[in-house]
């Protein structure tokens, strides 16, 4: 991770809303907010100074519920806040909002295009949008210190179009490629493998939205 620059602050309302979703937004999507967020924090400061929302919810989101133990653990291990957190279902509004949606299993990205919204274009497992942003030159996207040409946000965009681009011409090399399976119910070292997975999958993609590696 960098030791991060200061983003300039954000024009009013001018932001860039990342989605995560996962089934029942108590493991995958929370750690993968979380870390998304720690991420950003890193190399941005403040990554709202940015103009960079960091959201989750599930398909059968258990609302209102707590993280589960094991994801909070491995959190705190990666060093990673998870307090504060409140489970979520997947609704429309949500969808509709983001600007970037990440899940953690190709069913899952199904069903949140099947919601309609255009979402298809902006809709990725998290593993796919890793593999589509490390081919993409960095050099080709807006510079996130450039705040007249809309900075971090516009950069965040840009990334977002150039991934939907590549997308039929890049295939995952397997099925299960794309893939972060569920951790629900497993003990707490299948939690911290699925952390690293989720970790190393995020590190290219925060490093492309900001231009800190």
């Amino acid at each position: 991770m960098g030791t991060g620059h200061g983003a300039p602050p954000a024009l009013p309302g001018d932001s860039f809303r990342i989605l995560h979703v996962s089934t029942g937004n108590v493991c995958r999507s929370p750690i993968t907010e979380r870390l998304t967020r720690h991420a950003l924090a890193d190399r941005l400061g403040d990554p709202l100074a940015g103009g960079l929302i960091v959201e989750s919810a599930g398909t059968w989101g258990h609302e209102g519920a707590p993280m589960e133990a094991n994801a909070e653990q491995v959190l705190a291990e990666l060093g990673a806040d998870a307090s504060g957190f409140v489970g979520r279902e997947l609704l429309d509004d949500h969808v509709i909002r983001a600007d970037l949606v990440l899940t953690a299993t190709r069913d899952h990205r199904a069903q949140v295009i099947s919601m309609g919204h255009s979402a298809g274009l902006r809709t990725f497992t998290l593993k796919e949008f890793t593999r589509l942003v490390q081919a993409i030159d960095p050099a080709t996207l807006p510079d996130p210190l450039d705040t007249k040409a809309g900075g971090v946000v516009e950069r965040a965009r840009s990334l977002v179009r150039a991934a939907a681009a590549l997308r039929g011409w890049l295939l995952a090399p397997s099925v299960e490629a794309d893939e972060v399976y569920d951790p629900y119910g497993a003990p707490l070292p299948f939690f911290r493998s699925v952390g690293s997975e989720i970790s190393e999958a995020l590190d290219p993609v925060v490093a492309a939205l900001t231009g800190v590696k």
